[in-house]
């Protein structure tokens, strides 16, 4: 879907025709023009030639979690992924991507190994929410898509114009309705993109993809450190914490002998202790470079944060048999290249 041709469509029309092509897109989650019998036949068959609803995507269920993916291949034939969590409480949380590919380079992530393709326009990012809407209206009585997080593919901050276009279809009382709080960003460390954020109306949440407590560490496996580093980082933070008083999570990846130590348990603590910071630890997910850390390891890690006063949670682990854990996305489908 294109939002952009559906708005130049229907400029013509009479204001109210918008309202009804925009209700049976988002709220009645209609999949082709003709279920929408609103709308004039003329404007319909127009729409259904020149504004398709389709989306083209192949789904993939975990056995070992409650989670599915979706590979999703755009009019350009590039792929992208995008996953549903389904909470043990009944709550289901969307991992969207942002990006084809992704600049970061990080050590860690499959993403990074395939480079920046391109950004995604405003519709793609809108029309993963829309696909597993859909879904979700055929597989489930009474539930919904609660929480989004931008996770996925891509840097959501080197998309920063689209993301938020996104952000505020999703939050659109007429549209998806989802709570700005129920919404999260997580950046590898733009620091311009953590400015910009504080200055936003819509209270979305900010995550910090951390993964090292010093910067000779958080360089090797993250090399945007190299342009902005811990101090510059944690400035931006600050910075954005005394702007909206709001609470930021540090993601931490957790690897085997090289960030799982202890000592780095010690020298985290010594910059995320805030009553409005939050450490996510995060056991890694195998993309073929390190191994994740023992569990034996990660209680130590969390108990040594805790201990120093610093808040902690633990992630549970989600479609790691799908390469849809955390990590492992990279525009393919399971067991191919």
């Amino acid at each position: 879907m294109n939002l952009d041709i559906l708005k130049d469509i229907l400029h013509t029309e009479p204001t109210f025709r918008f309202r009804q092509a925009w209700k049976a897109i988002f709220q009645d989650l209609i999949e082709q023009w003709d279920e929408n019998t609103t709308l004039p036949k003329q404007l319909r068959e127009r729409l259904h030639s020149e504004c398709p609803l389709e989306i083209s995507a192949e789904m993939f269920g975990s056995q070992k979690s409650d989670s599915q993916k979706a590979l999703i291949t755009l009019e350009d034939n590039e792929k992208i992924e995008t996953v549903l969590l389904n909470h043990r409480d009944k709550r289901h949380t969307l991992c969207v991507s942002t990006q084809v590919g992704c600049a970061m380079k990080c050590a860690f992530c499959a993403t990074g190994k395939l480079g920046l393709k391109r950004n995604l326009t405003t519709s793609e990012i809108v029309d993963q929410v829309l696909l597993f809407a859909r879904y979700m209206k055929k597989h489930t009585e009474d539930e919904r898509i609660g929480n989004i997080v931008f996770m996925g593919m891509g840097e959501p901050f080197a998309n920063y114009t689209n993301v938020m276009s996104a952000i505020r279809i999703l939050n659109d009382k007429d549209a998806f309705n989802i709570g700005a709080r129920h919404i999260s960003i997580s950046t590898s460390g733009v620091v311009d993109g953590i400015k910009k954020l504080a200055s936003e109306d819509l209270p979305v949440n900010l995550a910090i993809s951390l993964h090292a407590p010093n910067d000779a560490l958080r360089s090797r496996l993250m090399p945007i450190n190299k342009v902005h580093n811990i101090d510059k980082l944690m400035k931006a933070v600050g910075e954005y914490v005394n702007k909206k008083n709001r609470q930021v999570m540090f993601e931490y990846l957790m690897i085997d002998g090289v960030n799982d130590t202890q000592a780095h348990a010690t020298e985290l603590a010594l910059f995320v202790k805030h009553p409005l910071y939050i450490v996510n630890l995060i056991r890694y997910n195998p993309t073929g470079v390190f191994e994740p850390s023992r569990p034996d390891a990660i209680r130590k890690f969390k108990n040594t944060l805790l201990r120093a006063g610093v808040k902690v949670t633990e992630r549970h682990e989600f479609g790691q048999d799908i390469d849809a854990a955390c990590g492992q996305l990279a525009g393919k489908r399971r067991g191919k290249d």
